[in-house]
């Protein structure tokens, strides 16, 4: 997906079993921000970074929805431990990864492997991409501040 592109209307199942769907945010701009895994120190920081500022967030029009591969069960403990207000796809097809282009080969430490590619497309209300944060632009101790920019 690239800038100018129109968003899928069925984003995926959240984290309650819930269909998420880009007409439930109507008259919002939506933060749908990729990350690779639920409860590792990068992740951790972004959501926690986002739950910190979610009523500036919030003020400013976005609704925030962020995709992992992980699953319902897993995205459970991630918001309760967290306290996160806002909702997670748990995109174990890996359908809205592929769609969006944000799984692919990693390498860390000379192993290679697939995973995600941490991503956050910023939707307009029209369900249109108005701009990505790469993955190497997010700044995930900082990640509200980069969006509100």
């Amino acid at each position: 997906m690239n800038i100018g592109d129109k968003a899928p209307e069925i984003l995926g199942i959240n984290e309650k079993g819930e269909e998420i769907r880009l007409s439930n945010y109507a008259e919002k701009k939506i933060v749908l921000y990729f990350y690779p895994k639920d409860m590792t120190s990068g992740c951790t920081a972004q959501a926690c970074n986002l739950r910190d500022n979610y009523a500036e967030l919030k003020q400013a029009g976005y609704e925030v929805v962020g995709v992992s591969i992980n699953d319902e069960k897993s995205h459970q403990k991630f918001i309760e431990k967290n306290q996160l207000p806002f909702t997670l796809i748990a995109d174990t097809e890996h359908k809205l990864v592929e769609t969006f282009g944000v799984w692919g080969e990693k390498s860390m430490y000379g192993r290679k492997y697939m995973g995600i590619f941490r991503t956050t497309f910023i939707i307009n209300e029209e369900g249109i991409i108005e701009r990505i944060i790469s993955p190497k632009e997010v700044k995930t101790k900082d990640h509200a501040s980069q969006i509100l920019q």
